[in-house]
């Protein structure tokens, strides 16, 4: 498990991150979303142990991270930009994460170069930025480390090729003990692969929840109902996030199970009714307004 304990630290006059606080489960895919500059990178290189807390603790599974050996080995750290030595390549790169990483998977590691179409004794530096980053995902994998932290991991890489690492996640996370922290700023990208989502927000958290139990607590209902002179009252009745109207179709946004909803509007007099899935941007938008933000201008800009 990793834990973030009033996580804070300042950059000259500028404060990145603002006591944060959220712990991160094992066996788990943690998405932390954030616009640029809302403080993910230094979130993740503070687990890291890459940079020093001002104030506050980076845990993983008990220990301190900074300057911390035996918290360190049990990481690898996917920087928003890749570092590889000057004039490496590929191969170069396993000699030198096969000495920091003991379980290192030479074999595995170039499988993946074979699958990924990437030449182990090509120069890294003559490499786009899209190959840079799938690199960098191959040696975290092939690390073996219990946890791969990832910034903007699915930056620069093509749909086809995003699926490919989210599928290889998936695999991993049956195979052994994984968990991966994706930090995004999109936060369409993280819906399909994430089981916790946290978002961050000018340096501290501004919400973080069980993507499972968001989505089962929060409904989308269009209805149109028989006597409209009762629309007031049956609103009444429900714990509405938010209420739109076109014509006589009403379409709102409810608290509750999915079940509860469908039962209530069953014993309702309705000329039609039907209960939808939210997506995770629309469940974020609704949440993130009770506290009086717009994650449209949050994430999207």
């Amino acid at each position: 498990m990793i834990e973030c304990r009033n996580l804070t630290k300042s950059f000259g006059d500028t404060q990145a991150v603002k006591g944060v606080n959220t712990v991160i489960r094992d066996n788990e895919v943690f998405g932390l979303v954030g616009t640029n500059g809302a403080g993910k990178s230094t979130v993740l290189r503070m687990i890291a142990g890459v940079l020093k807390p001002d104030d506050g603790l980076a845990l993983v599974d008990g220990m301190p991270s900074y300057d911390n050996v035996h918290a360190k080995v049990r990481l690898f750290f996917i920087s928003d930009e890749p570092y590889f030595f000057n004039n490496a390549t590929p191969k170069d790169m396993e000699r030198y994460y096969s000495s920091v990483y003991r379980e290192f998977d030479r074999e595995r590691y170039y499988l993946y170069l074979s699958r990924f179409g990437l030449t182990g004794r090509r120069r890294i530096s003559t490499f786009s930025k899209g190959m840079k980053k799938q690199l960098s995902i191959i040696a975290g994998l092939c690390a073996k480390t219990k946890y791969l932290l990832c910034d903007e991991t699915f930056d620069g890489l093509d749909p086809v090729m995003r699926q490919g690492v989210k599928s290889i996640f998936a695999r991993e996370m049956e195979e052994r003990e994984f968990t991966p922290v994706i930090a995004s700023h999109n936060l369409r990208e993280l819906e399909d692969i994430c089981d916790h989502v946290g978002l961050l927000h000018e340096g501290g958290v501004l919400l973080s929840r069980d993507l499972e139990e968001l989505k089962c607590n929060i409904q989308k209902v269009q209805c149109v109902l028989a006597d409209q002179t009762k629309e007031e009252e049956l609103l009444r009745r429900l714990e509405l996030v938010k209420t739109e109207r076109r014509g006589s179709l009403l379409t709102l946004t409810v608290r509750g199970s999915r079940e509860e909803i469908i039962d209530f509007f069953a014993a309702e007099d309705t000329l039609f009714c039907e209960v939808l899935p939210l997506s995770l941007e629309e469940i974020f938008i609704s949440e993130t307004e009770v506290y009086g933000y717009d994650i449209r201008k949050l994430i999207f800009g």
